[in-house]
């Protein structure tokens, strides 16, 4: 099949599930999560663009991803946003709508997009079952892609850029500033940092490494924003992790903050763990992070 790039090129590449069935990003909320906080943030688009694109991605694929940028032309330096477990929904998109207004080329590839939608899934179950059909490999494959996707735009500024991730992202982004020196910073929101319990709600999980075993492998500096009363990571593992950088010398001065009393998924304005104080600093930390560190 012939594919149109954003950049106008004609390409060779199996169509995904989103391209040959639908819109990109017509859904609004994960129906998981229901009903929809009353705090629920809506970025609008004024002074910045909406791109629906797609970009060659692991297994021949051309992988749809939700796009936003500074509308006025310009080289600027760009992010990678790594979903949660729902996928590309509202929220991920208004947290690339923010990044736009703050001077960033932010793009979120749909991880998920092989498998299907969670995101119009209420049964955790039939969600997780979406979500562990993304393996490590493939993760890793697809966020180098987008990474390289993203250099090779006219209007991305060069060596200057970031991966940020919400929960299951947060892993994410541990995981591909250990990898891939391309990622100048990261910022990784409660992203799993050990192997889950057998016992817990993953009993089939990926035998794979996790950050805690990759800490010595850093290319880049990255902050874990955690919450102290997190049932999913317990401040165990977040000690687990600390342990792991000092012990390799933490050469990239990574960090981990610990918010009190915030739950898992602080950040996510849509969910009723939100915790504004600790989403409103965490935010200010993480563009202050890649300002910091050049990107």
């Amino acid at each position: 099949m012939l594919l149109k790039t954003p950049e106008g090129q004609i390409t060779e590449g199996a169509p995904t599930r989103r391209i040959a069935l639908a819109s990109l990003f017509t859904a609004g909320y994960a129906l998981a999560i229901s009903p929809t906080a009353d705090a629920a943030i809506t970025t609008d688009e004024t002074g910045i663009k909406i791109e629906e694109v797609t970009f060659p991605a692991a297994g021949g694929t051309q992988l749809p991803g939700y796009l936003a940028r500074p509308a006025k032309k310009g080289r600027y330096p760009a992010i990678v946003v790594a979903n949660e477990i729902f996928g590309i929904h509202a929220y991920i998109k208004d947290v690339c709508r923010r990044l736009a207004k703050a001077g960033y080329v932010a793009l979120a590839p749909d991880y998920f997009d092989r498998a299907g939608d969670p995101s119009t899934l209420t049964d955790f179950g039939e969600i997780r079952k979406i979500v562990a059909q993304a393996g490590a490999a493939q993760v890793a494959a697809d966020t180098d892609a987008a990474a390289a996707y993203l250099a090779s735009r006219k209007d991305v500024a060069k060596g200057r850029l970031g991966v940020t991730g919400f929960c299951w992202g947060g892993n994410v982004v541990w995981m591909a500033a250990a990898r891939n020196p391309a990622f100048k910073a990261g910022v990784a929101y409660y992203g799993r940092l050990v192997s889950p319990p057998a016992q817990g709600p993953f009993p089939d999980a990926e035998k794979r490494a996790y950050p805690v075993d990759v800490a010595k492998d850093l290319k880049a500096p990255v902050l874990g924003l955690y919450g102290e009363k997190d049932q999913g990571i317990p401040l165990a593992d977040v000690e687990a992790m600390r342990a792991a950088l000092a012990a390799a010398g933490n050469p990239t001065k990574s960090e981990i903050i610990v918010y009190p009393g915030a739950q898992h998924g602080f950040h996510a304005d849509y969910r009723p763990s939100y915790d504004e104080a600790a989403a409103k600093d965490a935010w200010a930390r993480t563009l202050a992070w890649f300002k910091q560190h050049g990107v």
